[in-house]
């Protein structure tokens, strides 16, 4: 399980005044180690657990924050941060870097001892550097190939949208186009329907209509003649009618 969470990382450091070294940082989940060149000589940084837990209990940080720390700053050369290679006794060397913590700037830094063997260390940092170099082409190479791809699909995806559009408009124009013409021809019809209904009822009227005509006619001209009556004539003999009608009352005798 251990083994599973071991990272690497290698980064190239512009030290001022000085040659760029190379840092490779093996980082395990309570401590790391380095391998440092400037290309003719190497140097080793191999602090052990209790070291590492030594060093994060002086700035009151837990040992997974402190390697965190330790990777940001080492994993990539970060442009605020001061990087220094100084000379220390017999051949060796200290790797310090800045950063800052709530306005204030703070120093780590290590000791790194001169390699046995420095050919050998440049080796394994150069085969480590062709290694990863070899990987991320792959890696472009792979990404780019999928890249093209999905670029051609995407294509493909282009032109059948754009032909699946075009034969909905052209299906669209042909519906519409059949349905304006037989709702043109509905209009057609009704309009010769309603002109011949016009035509019967101008010409044509039923019998009821007729007899209608006639009861009227007939009562106009009973009313007329009533009118060419005498009115006080009516009202005279209405009146003498009246008379006879009404009983005689009998004359009282006087004693």
């Amino acid at each position: 399980m251990e083994e599973e969470r071991v990272r690497y990382s290698c980064c190239k450091l512009l030290i001022p005044k000085r040659e760029p070294i190379f840092v490779k940082a093996t980082w395990f989940p309570t401590h790391f180690h380095l391998a440092i060149t400037d290309g003719h000589h190497a140097w080793h940084c191999l602090p052990s657990e209790d070291e590492v837990k030594q060093r994060a209990a002086q700035w009151d940080l837990p040992v997974s924050d402190y390697l965190h720390l330790s990777d940001h700053y080492l994993g990539f050369q970060q442009p605020l941060s001061v990087y220094a290679f100084d000379d220390a006794a017999d051949h060796h060397k200290r790797l310090s870097w800045t950063f800052q913590k709530e306005g204030i700037t703070l120093l780590w830094r290590w000791k790194c001892l001169l390699s046995p063997d420095s050919k050998k260390t440049n080796v394994q940092i150069l085969d480590f550097l062709m290694t990863s170099n070899i990987n991320l082409t792959d890696k472009v190479v792979k990404e780019n190939e999928l890249f093209e791809k999905m670029k051609l699909e995407a294509e493909k995806c282009l032109i059948q949208s754009e032909r699946i559009a075009n034969e909905r408009l052209e299906f669209e124009s042909e519906i519409y186009a059949k349905f304006l013409g037989v709702l043109n021809s509905k209009k057609s019809k009704l309009r010769e329907l309603r002109d011949k209904l016009s035509k019967q009822k101008v010409t044509e009227k039923s019998p009821e209509e007729e007899h209608t005509d006639k009861t009227e006619s007939f009562d106009e001209e009973s009313d007329n003649d009533r009118s060419g009556e005498d009115p006080q004539k009516d009202i005279t003999s209405s009146s003498k009618g009246v008379m006879e009608n009404k009983p005689s009352r009998p004359k009282r005798t006087r004693t």
